[in-house]
């Protein structure tokens, strides 16, 4: 192939004029510049191997394009499970941290529960101020009353009522050893009655005797001595025990000393 580059005269030594092509398209002094190769172009009918690689070419093709087709329909389903499984920790990772409020609010509701209720027992204890009894107020539940004093060697207690001396047979019963509260207050018709308030431990003991007995007598007793034997109506749970009788009020006041000893 000829070489394009300008041509320059053997004889010039440095910058002669160019040769340039005439209008025919001849260089001068080194002939014709051969025109370029043209593909031939077949535009007859194709034999049958030219078909068969036609459509294998065509196979190949449509094949390469199917496999495209499930490789992005593959990315875009792994795409959408990332996604759920994103928005899934998400919904998981905000549950759990309700979970985690939701127990400290619990926590700590109980946490002030525990506390309220302390501070409620400790007042309670502060308030009640236990005093000891010098001697025990014993209460028994009556089984029998007989008139007349108790035969020697029998189980019983020997008092003095409006009625004349009777015999009060006893079961099993309580002793209350302290109290919070010990006064002489003005009861029904104005009578002198003693009032004693118990502990907490005291107070439940007695609520049961006063549940067992409902409809029966119960005898308070202060060393050996019968004081007085009213009738339960009702059960007493108010932690409040009210001694009531045929006495003054120097009789009330002598009850209370003789508890406390002086």
């Amino acid at each position: 192939m000829p070489d394009p580059s300008p041509v320059r005269d053997e004889h010039s030594r440095g910058g002669g004029r160019r040769r340039r092509p005439d209008r025919r398209g001849w260089w001068r002094g080194r002939g014709r510049r051969p025109a370029p190769a043209v593909r031939p172009v077949m535009t007859g009918p194709l034999d049958p191997a030219q078909q068969e690689m036609l459509q294998r070419t065509r196979r190949i093709e449509a094949q390469r394009q199917a496999v495209e087709r499930k490789r992005s329909r593959h990315a875009q389903a792994v795409a959408r499970r990332r996604q759920r499984r994103m928005v899934a920790e998400r919904r998981q990772t905000a549950g759990r941290r309700r979970a985690g409020l939701l127990t400290m609010v619990i926590t700590l509701g109980v946490l002030i529960a525990a506390v309220a209720v302390s501070g409620g027992l400790i007042a309670a204890s502060m308030l009640e101020r236990p005093e000891r009894l010098a001697a025990p107020l014993r209460v028994y539940p009556v089984e029998q009353v007989v008139p007349g004093s108790c035969v020697a060697g029998t189980p019983g207690l020997t008092g003095q009522t409006a009625a004349g001396v009777h015999c009060y047979r006893l079961s099993q019963g309580i002793a209350i050893y302290e109290v919070t509260g010990l006064r002489v207050q003005d009861g029904r018709n104005a009578r002198p009655e003693v009032s004693i308030s118990l502990l907490s431990a005291d107070r439940r003991a007695f609520a049961d005797l006063t549940r067992r007995t409902v409809g029966r007598e119960v005898a308070f007793v202060v060393r050996d001595q019968l004081i007085t034997a009213p009738r339960v109506e009702t059960p007493v749970t108010s932690g409040t025990v009210v001694i009531a009788g045929q006495f003054t009020r120097t009789d009330a006041v002598n009850l209370i000393r003789e508890l406390r000893g002086r």
